[in-house]
């Protein structure tokens, strides 16, 4: 599993091993050996990794085995579609491959104890074991199925009612009004985001601060102001980037951050956070600037245990299942090519835990009306890489 070449894409996404990731890479050391190359060969450098993993996502099956029996194509597309917790059905994917080699197991160059059981099991079975059918069963929701797109992604936490506030397709030059008016009218910035060098606001009366300040730079981001306003017990609450390198922060008073620290990176940095979180450090906020992430991560952020859902499409599996295990979706950031997901588990437990998202081309003006109706209240929202 750990050479690059072979490995499966959620080993390259840092994601817990199952059955489905061996499955994976000897589907992909199979085609090796009767090819002699794979599509993601000869790649180098430092983001090797990352460039090895985005080739793997945008390969199709149909791609990967163009050169091969049919068998193979089957293999693959059944192996990228096991869900995580999945027993895959060996019997039936070595039934797939009985028309190449032959049914008959003494003339296989290996044989042992487990493969003549499983072999055994697909003599029993066959007629039914073929892909296209699946005995008594509904039909399953592709996993790594569907095309790359980039859309608003938007988070909705269940709140007591409350004021809120969105302005999206801001201009550089107006955005002071929005934020003067905002305040005025008893409003902090909760979020921002943006979406073609235009500013997106959420601004509400449930953030709990009692002073902010905010910097719009051309940078990406700007460590001197930053550490100014550290300096008078200022946090950061909320980054955006833009396409174009600018880059708004929000920085707050009222905050229950003891500390806190940020790194800006070409490639999601993955082993920086893992060094801050064993130094007590969480993600609080994230952002993109084209292809360069921004992560801060802040000391007493009133969270137990935090993962990362990163993808290059959309890692629906893998929040619905950290949401069964009581994580709730707490930062969101995405680029052209990935869109990443903290999940976190709150110290305290909010008396509703209800917690949606919605990915949606447009702005998701209307829809923020319809889950205001329903007392769910935008949390966070980030535009980029999903699958439609």
């Amino acid at each position: 599993r750990g050479t690059a070449e072979y490995a499966s894409v959620h080993t390259h996404l840092g994601r817990t091993h199952s059955r489905r990731d061996d499955l994976e890479s000897l589907a992909y050391t199979l085609i090796f050996l009767l090819r002699g190359r794979l599509p993601w060969q000869g790649y180098q450098g430092e983001n090797k990794g990352f460039l090895v993993c985005k080739k793997k996502m945008a390969t199709s099956p149909e791609g990967l085995c163009c050169f091969c029996p049919q068998p193979f194509k089957q293999f693959v597309e059944y192996v990228v579609n096991l869900k995580f917790d999945e027993e895959p059905n060996y019997a039936k994917c070595i039934s797939l491959f009985d028309g190449i080699v032959g049914p008959n197991p003494d003339i296989r160059p290996i044989n042992t104890d487990g493969a003549q059981k499983l072999i055994y099991q697909v003599g029993q079975k066959r007629g039914r074991l073929m892909m296209e059918e699946e005995d008594e069963e509904q039909p399953t929701k592709k996993i790594r199925m569907g095309m790359p797109a980039t859309q608003w992604i938007s988070v909705y936490n269940a709140r007591r009612p409350m004021k809120q506030r969105y302005h999206y397709n801001v201009a550089d030059t107006r955005l002071a009004q929005h934020i003067e008016k905002g305040n005025e009218d008893g409003l902090f910035i909760s979020s921002v985001s943006s979406c073609t060098n235009l500013w997106a606001l959420i601004m509400d009366a449930g953030t709990g601060f009692i002073s902010q300040v905010y910097e719009l730079s051309p940078s990406f981001l700007h460590k001197e102001w930053i550490v100014e306003q550290w300096e008078r017990n200022y946090y950061i609450s909320a980054i955006a980037g833009a396409s174009n390198g600018s880059s708004l922060v929000v920085m707050s008073k009222g905050t229950q951050y003891a500390q806190q620290s940020y790194k800006v990176s070409d490639s999601f940095p993955f082993k920086w956070i893992n060094k801050k979180w064993r130094e007590g450090f969480y993600v609080t906020s994230m952002a993109t600037a084209g292809s360069r992430w921004a992560v801060v991560m802040s000391r007493s952020a009133g969270f137990s245990d935090q993962v990362v859902e990163l993808d290059f499409l959309y890692p629906s599996e893998g929040i619905h299942r950290r949401w069964d295990n009581g994580y709730r979706i707490t930062a969101t950031a995405a680029t052209w090519d990935q869109a990443a997901f903290v999940l976190s588990v709150p110290r305290r437990k909010p008396a509703d835990e209800t917690q949606e998202t919605l990915r949606t081309s447009a702005f998701p003006s209307q829809h923020v009306k319809e889950k205001w109706a329903k007392n769910l209240y935008i949390a966070s929202m980030c535009y980029g890489r999903t699958v439609s």
